[in-house]
């Protein structure tokens, strides 16, 4: 007599990172970190803040009309050179910043071949949308996928990423919000400022207001419990 076969089982949850599969990235030194991913951004304030004065001392005026026409190709080049380091350093490249990198260039090229800053100015909104929708509908389906777009350095529990990623995916989408307004209704100087002096302590500040959740939900390293 035949046996009936048995239905395949079906697949588990997804296990969540455990800090000795985190502790096997290669690290790199998070001042050295947070200068990488801070330094365009602060090169295209300084650039845009003298630009005028740069594009007159050099004769640039048939290729940089603008100051933030200047601004976005340096802007472009300090992007590659952050992410060159970056891999020089690391021999690893983050999702977050390998895919801004990609779309600064992309929206910044369209701003350089079509003498239109409005390109530059919506790559935020491009970017923060996209992640957000990755992370929201990534929840959707059970996923929590903020561990890598932040390429973490940390290991949570199932609940403890579920909720840091609906919180980032909601902050993500705030982020665009404030961008479309603030470049539809402000000054290109002051959309300039913003990004740097509002954007990135707003999102550093969100950051830190996560911890209390983090240390809720970090896993026991496993090392501490053979001692």
């Amino acid at each position: 007599m035949m046996r009936k076969a048995l239905p395949a089982p079906l697949p588990g949850p997804r296990k969540e990172k455990t800090l000795s599969e985190v502790a096997d990235k290669p690290k790199i030194n998070p001042v050295l970190k947070l200068a990488l991913e801070l330094g365009p951004l602060v090169v295209f304030f300084f650039v845009n803040a003298k630009g005028a004065a740069l594009i007159e001392r050099f004769g640039l005026e048939n290729l940089f009309p603008q100051p933030i026409f200047l601004a976005t190709a340096v802007f472009m080049v300090a992007m590659l050179a952050s992410i060159s380091a970056s891999w020089i350093i690391s021999r690893h490249l983050a999702i977050m910043p390998l895919i801004t990198g990609v779309v600064v260039l992309v929206m910044g090229g369209l701003t350089l071949w079509l003498q239109d800053d409005t390109f530059i100015k919506v790559k935020p909104t491009i970017v923060n949308v996209f992640f957000g929708a990755v992370l929201l509908i990534g929840l959707a389906f059970g996923r929590s996928l903020l561990a890598y777009v932040f390429d973490a350095a940390f290991a949570l529990d199932h609940q403890g990423w579920r909720k840091l990623t609906l919180r980032w995916g909601i902050f993500f989408f705030v982020l665009a919000a404030l961008n479309e307004f603030v470049w539809r209704t402000q000054s290109t100087d002051f959309w300039v400022a913003f990004k740097v002096w509002g954007t990135m302590p707003l999102t550093m500040i969100f950051a830190l207001a996560q911890l209390p959740l983090m240390q809720k939900h970090m896993l026991p390293d496993p090392e501490d419990k053979q001692i």
